[in-house]
């Protein structure tokens, strides 16, 4: 009897010492043991808005291939006015061999590029007004048939719409077919001035379209090439080469000479190209178009056959607003951000443009220098306190909020 008092006794004493520890270590509100403010606002990071240069990304997968002996033809006579290389050199693609007088053909294909341009728009112009003729004569048409159920217009009126409408139907698709056909001869004549140029630069020059050793050469200065013989053979037998195959989207935007990223997987390595030659003519089974890109002769690794992914960068766009694109929150059809002023989020509705690369151009909403939130933005309302953290914070999911897919913040109109 006397353990079992000793034990409640012993038990009794503990307790009270628990309370005690307790009651002794919690503080009043907002405060910890030490009598510290605990930090208030959410907790975000935030970035500078600066204006920028974007480009679109197009990535498409492709083929190392061996690269073959490369003849240089010119399908034109021409005067060879000056010579840079000698046979037995080194060239590097896209350097210039020699020059030759082709100002009258570069002013006829610039002439015939402008006109197919021009014919482009005026068909896509003529169409667009087209279309909206016809709208309304389809609505005056719906118009007549609601007055003709209550009795306020007659079958004649209605007739007579329809007959405007298939007058405006006809006149449409006359116009755009001699649009249409005027259009396709522009083209060609680009075309046939472009198989002529297929290896001359804008300033006359006769490109190596391929780098390796040039075996042969018969540009003279002072004399004349032909276009019945090649006006150099190079030799890349130990160069490789990347062929894809694009889509008649992309491939307006490409220019031989212009350069692209190309990864292999195979051998880890990432590396420049140039876009050697571009066909006129799409596969007639994949509907798609060949494009070449020579590599360059210093890449060790490769072996023909692998595959490798090639980026092509067009739709470039300079000195813009561009952000980050995690930063931008969607909601519905509304795109928005969050910025910071005087420590408080504050909701803005942007528009977007080009996308590449992990950034989205802001096409309207933002200017250079606002403070925008980077991370931390999903857990956000318009007029929330905040409080700005450095690079180290961890954006944790808040115990008490998680953000719903889709669901705008409290302060969207």
């Amino acid at each position: 009897m006397k353990k079992k008092q000793f034990l409640a006794a012993l038990l009794a004493f503990a307790l009270s010492l628990g309370l005690t520890a307790c009651g002794g270590s919690s503080g009043g509100d907002g405060e910890d043991s030490s009598g510290d403010t605990a930090p208030t606002g959410v907790a975000v990071q935030v970035e500078e808005v600066l204006a920028d240069t974007i480009y679109s990304e197009n990535t498409v997968s492709g083929q190392i291939a061996a690269e073959d002996e490369a003849t240089v033809m010119v399908a034109v006579n021409a005067k060879c006015t000056a010579v840079y290389v000698e046979a037995g050199d080194v060239v590097q693609a896209g350097q210039a061999i020699c020059t030759l007088e082709l100002d009258s053909t570069l002013s006829s294909y610039n002439a015939a590029n402008i006109s197919y341009q021009s014919a482009i728009q005026g068909y896509n112009d003529q169409a667009a007004v087209f279309e909206k003729q016809i709208a309304l004569y389809e609505k005056n048409i719906r118009d007549l048939n609601e007055l003709y159920a209550i009795g306020a217009a007659s079958q004649m009126e209605i007739d007579q719409a329809e007959l405007q409408l298939q007058s405006a139907i006809a006149t449409r698709n006359s116009t755009l077919s001699q649009l249409e056909a005027g259009m396709q001869s522009s083209k060609s004549n680009v075309e046939q001035l472009s198989a002529v140029l297929e290896n001359v630069d804008a300033r006359g020059n006769v490109v190596a379209p391929s780098s390796g050793t040039l075996v042969s050469l018969n540009a003279v200065e002072g004399g004349f090439v032909s276009s019945s013989m090649p006006v150099a053979v190079i030799d890349g037998v130990d160069q490789m080469k990347v062929v894809v195959q694009v889509s008649e989207a992309l491939v307006p935007k490409l220019r031989a000479g212009e350069t692209a990223d190309v990864s292999v997987a195979a051998v880890g390595g990432a590396f420049e190209a140039v876009i050697r030659s571009i066909e006129k003519a799409a596969n007639m089974q994949t509907k798609l178009y060949t494009v070449t890109l020579s590599l360059p002769s210093d890449v060790s690794g490769l072996l023909a056959g692998m595959f490798a992914d090639v980026t092509f960068h067009t739709d470039t766009s300079e000195n813009t607003i561009v952000v980050p694109t995690e930063a931008v929150l969607t909601s519905g059809e509304n795109q928005y951000v969050f910025v910071v002023e005087n420590d408080t989020a504050k909701y803005v509705l942007v528009t977007t443009g080009l996308t590449g690369n992990g950034v989205t151009e802001i096409t309207s909403g933002l200017q250079a220098g606002q403070q925008l939130v980077t991370v931390g933005q999903a857990y956000l309302s318009d007029g929330d306190p905040v409080r700005i953290v450095g690079d180290s914070f961890d954006a944790a999911v808040p115990e008490e909020e998680t953000p719903s897919d889709g669901e705008a913040p409290s302060g969207e109109e």
